[in-house]
């Protein structure tokens, strides 16, 4: 089963003097359910709008987009908020914790807007935590009184703590030093082979394009390079 379908999919801006700018240019791509995929490419070349395209963040200005069994072209904002709670985890460079909320509120927070009962929240954010080394005392610290790799970690667990099919992560370890990066970059990949959880990353990082299965590499909005390590 292919979790992502793109036909053709265009992403035109206008930029500041009024110019179309295509930062995503037809492109076409299949991603099955349990990859462990990359997309590669210098600042500009349409990696993360491409991101957001998948993820429902972003609509296409022509193309179609299927994600999970779902066309995500025809659907509301209001389905498509739905789509994404219910579907998605999204993992971003800058964590996006909410810095009122203790770690474990910030955890389960997806899982509240599901309507899960506490007691199950409790119980998988705990559970996501011990799996992702974050240790007991730190679930109820707020984001301020956490390291980067800590938070980065809690922001994890988030995504993966509602059992998503599919996960997107934009740049995750650009605000890690490579030691801490590394060792959230295997515990993603253990999820992944364990889980199936299928993972898309936009990256420039060498460390995520090492542990990639597959690399897609985009320029100018196009991909130029696509390579399955399998």
């Amino acid at each position: 089963m292919n979790t992502v379908e793109l036909s053709r999919v265009t992403k035109i801006y206008q930029d500041k003097n009024k110019i179309p700018v295509k930062a995503v240019d037809g492109v076409d791509l299949e991603i099955q359910a349990g990859e462990f995929t990359a997309i590669a490419g210098p600042s500009g070349s349409g990696k993360t709008t491409l991101l957001n395209i998948i993820g429902g963040l972003d609509k296409p200005t022509s193309g179609g987009v299927q994600v999970g069994g779902q066309d995500l072209t025809a659907l509301s904002r209001d389905k498509l908020a739905e789509f994404r709670l219910n579907t998605l985890g999204f993992i971003f460079q800058a964590y996006n914790l909410i810095p009122v909320l203790t770690a474990e509120e910030n955890a389960e927070f997806m899982l509240l807007l599901q309507g899960v009962s506490a007691q199950e929240r409790h119980t998988r954010v705990k559970q996501e935590f011990a799996e992702l080394g974050i240790a007991a005392e730190l679930m109820h610290r707020r984001p301020n009184e956490l390291s980067g790799g800590q938070q980065q970690r809690v922001a994890v667990a988030r995504a993966l703590v509602s059992h998503p099919q599919l996960i997107l992560a934009d740049e995750p370890t650009a605000n890690l030093d490579s030691k801490t990066g590394s060792v959230l970059l295997d515990k993603m990949k253990e999820m992944n082979e364990k889980k199936g959880v299928t993972f898309i990353f936009s990256t420039h990082d060498p460390m995520v394009m090492q542990r990639a299965r597959r690399l897609i590499t985009l320029k100018d909005g196009k991909i130029v390079e696509d390579v399955n390590h399998r």
